[in-house]
């Protein structure tokens, strides 16, 4: 069976606790191989990741795995974070450089990915698997694709055991990608991230700020359904069960799906994959 892996949001009101209670119980059900949690960085929100980890494995009883980046953190507050995911009873770790958040003067100790794998290693060993991130159509802040490439190779050669790739709606720029990393001697798995679709609007703007290509015919087909939801779910669910069913037939390891903490548009693809 290949392995699967939900990601999610930390909530931070009881409405939307609820809503993930919902979310990972219906999802559970297709025996994921992990759930993450996003990271939220700076102020009051740095604690709700680690509550929703431990959230995931005392009351849902799964794999919850945080999410870790280094951007605008400071050595200690990294080192207290995994000594505290280490004591949940955590072993994988989703290192991130991340993004520096709005208004923040101070960039942190680290500053890029790999030194952040490079810290974990070299203070918990191989106690923690680590899954870093991968760009198939280039990181938006990549001087061009092959910078973007000996970065994550930077990331691999720090520690990194897999990697889960931004979301794309193109398979030929997954495996082109897999097969530029394999001619670099990158032999982790690389693992394709599925955004689901589901609300348009917020998917283009997520897309704008990521540097996700959408496909002209998808935008055009999504216009031309207007208001009709139910038109809309069908497609949407049809058309990344098929990308899922030629990235496994191409032989990706696993499926990494972004949830935005909705059940229902991951659970109608995997549906429809049987």
């Amino acid at each position: 069976m290949l392995p699967i892996s939900f990601e999610f949001y930390p909530p931070k009101t009881d409405e939307q606790r609820a809503q993930l209670d919902r979310s990972v119980q219906k999802l559970k059900a297709h025996a994921p191989q992990f759930m993450s949690v996003t990271f939220g960085a700076g102020g009051s929100t740095l604690s709700h990741t680690p509550e929703t980890v431990q959230r995931l494995r005392s009351e849902h009883g799964v794999a919850g795995v945080p999410h870790l980046t280094c951007v605008g953190g400071n050595r200690e507050e990294i080192r207290s974070l995994l000594k505290l995911y280490r004591a949940l009873g955590c072993d994988r770790i989703v290192a991130l450089r991340g993004d520096t958040p709005s208004g923040m003067v101070r960039s942190g100790d680290l500053r890029y990915a790999n030194e952040l794998v490079e810290l974990i290693r070299a203070e918990h060993g191989d106690h923690f698997a680590i899954e870093v991130a991968a760009y198939p159509e280039t990181h938006p802040q990549a001087e061009d694709a092959m910078a973007d490439m000996r970065n994550f190779k930077r990331k691999v050669d720090a520690g990194a055991d897999s990697a889960i790739t931004q979301y794309f709606y193109n398979t030929d720029a997954y495996f082109r990608f897999v097969d530029d990393a394999r001619a670099l001697g990158i032999d982790i798995p690389i693992i394709p991230g599925i955004m689901p679709i589901s609300n348009f609007t917020q998917l283009r703007r997520f897309s704008e700020a990521c540097g996700a290509e959408i496909p002209r015919w998808i935008a055009q087909r999504m216009r031309g359904y207007g208001d009709d939801a139910d038109s809309i779910r069908e497609f949407a669910s049809d058309f990344i069960a098929k990308l899922c069913e030629r990235l496994i037939a191409g032989g990706a390891p696993g499926l990494h799906f972004y949830t935005l903490n909705l059940s229902r548009p991951s659970a109608a693809i995997l549906q429809r994959l049987g």
